[in-house]
């Protein structure tokens, strides 16, 4: 399912127009960027999906071509968790 299959189907089941439902998935595309990127909280739809920032410590890797041992610098990351009603979905 891409961008324009979602926002169909989002107006679909809830009666609005396709210009309401990608106006407000665009929203909250743009809060689930903003908690992310401040990185002070995260976002929890419960049983659905938790958004936060996570972190990589730095550490110490290997050039597969050459292996020559390099340094990786500490890096930001989203992380996304899929809660319980989500994980039984996909279960079946």
């Amino acid at each position: 399912m891409n961008r324009k299959d979602l926002i169909s189907a989002v107006a679909d089941k809830s009666g609005v127009t396709q210009a309401d439902a990608d106006k407000v998935l665009a929203a909250f595309q743009d809060v689930v960027f903003d908690v992310v990127a401040k990185g002070d909280e995260k976002l929890t739809l419960p049983g659905f999906l938790t958004f936060e920032q996570g972190s990589r410590a730095a550490r110490e890797g290997r050039n597969p071509a050459t292996g020559e041992t390099i340094q990786i610098p500490a890096s930001k990351t989203a992380k996304v968790t899929a809660g319980s009603k989500l994980k039984a979905a996909a279960a079946g």
